[in-house]
């Protein structure tokens, strides 16, 4: 850490830097069921070191994907660039500038609020909630959990759009006149009298042709996909042309959620956008363990008990909907 960073975390709460600690700790995946044990009692001491952690949890998220040190594990030439981004974590300067409170607008910690560009859409969903949205002149659009959409007039009216954020389903009536075009993370989706599903998570976008025949273009990549073929588009590039499930990508249209030999540690993302709060893994190798699990969103408390019961995992569970998996 530089000389200005340990002077920085010097003036910190003592209660603070222990529980910057312990998230430091808990995302490298090296706790131990001791350590899960004195962590316990640490919190048990009083309330005000849970509420700390919840706090470094938060600025934790909001400096970048905590699996990123997990994953930069395997690579000796990755592990620094992750940790060096998150040294101000330790020196609480992300928090203390105003650089650091444009950051947390447009990028929530822990999804605790909507971004901004969230709160301009023109229908958005909250967490757990779906809506069907008639949009006159246009097609017809079923918004999941935590998704927003804009209309673009300027480009045209209701047949272009823009997915912000989430997943929508989108079906395009025969008697349209004109193409639909949905924007999403730098990529276009065009489509005429056909069904299709759009997912955007930040800058990756996975779009899945449901029935008829939709054309992705993305920079200068171009794909057209027909009815069960999906493909992924990020700063990577246009991936290639797979065949789905429909069955399993639409589950959402029927509140369910649906894994196949899912990595926990995906499984656990796509079940922290039906909930409250965040399911932190701290665990490496567990989030590696693969998880085959079909349940009701309704239910989505009770998946942790079936995680804890199906790999033995510890539980501990924090104000604010956290909840630590080991």
């Amino acid at each position: 850490m530089s000389a200005s960073a340990q002077q920085t975390a010097a003036h910190l709460d003592p209660v603070e830097r222990e529980a910057r600690r312990w998230v430091m700790h808990f995302a490298a995946g090296n706790a131990d069921r001791s350590e899960l044990e004195t962590f316990r009692q640490w919190s048990a001491q009083d309330p005000a070191h849970v509420e700390a952690f919840a706090r470094a949890c938060r600025l934790w998220e909001a400096l970048g994907p905590a699996g990123e040190v997990a994953a930069a594990q395997s690579d000796s030439r990755a592990v620094m660039s992750p940790l060096m981004r998150r040294r101000a974590f330790l020196g609480g300067a992300l928090a203390a500038s105003a650089a650091g409170a444009a950051y947390l607008a447009i990028r929530p910690p822990l999804d605790l609020w909507p971004s901004v560009s969230e709160l301009r859409a023109d229908y958005r969903t909250g967490i757990g909630e779906q809506r069907r949205v008639a949009i006159a002149g246009g097609p017809s659009v079923e918004l999941n959990t935590r998704t927003s959409i804009s209309i673009d007039p300027a480009a045209g009216g209701s047949a272009h759009m823009k997915l912000i954020s989430g997943e929508a389903a989108v079906s395009v009536a025969p008697g349209m006149t004109k193409p639909i075009e949905i924007a999403a993370a730098g990529g276009r989706v065009i489509a005429t009298d056909s069904t299709f599903n759009l997912r955007c998570d930040g800058d990756k976008v996975v779009a899945t042709c449901l029935s008829g025949a939709i054309d992705i273009r993305f920079g200068e990549h171009s794909a057209q996909l027909r009815t069960d073929q999906q493909v992924t588009y990020s700063p990577h590039g246009l991936g290639p042309i797979i065949t789905i499930d429909p069955a399993v990508v639409t589950a959402w249209k029927d509140g369910l959620l649906i894994f196949h030999s899912t990595p926990l540690v995906e499984a656990v993302a796509e079940i922290n956008r039906y909930r409250s709060g965040r399911i932190i893994l701290t665990n490496a190798t567990l989030g590696q363990r693969l998880f085959n699990a079909r349940f009701q969103v309704k239910n989505i408390d009770g998946i942790v008990t079936q995680i804890q019961e199906a790999f033995g995992a510890s539980v501990t569970n924090l104000p604010h909907g956290i909840v630590l998996l080991s």
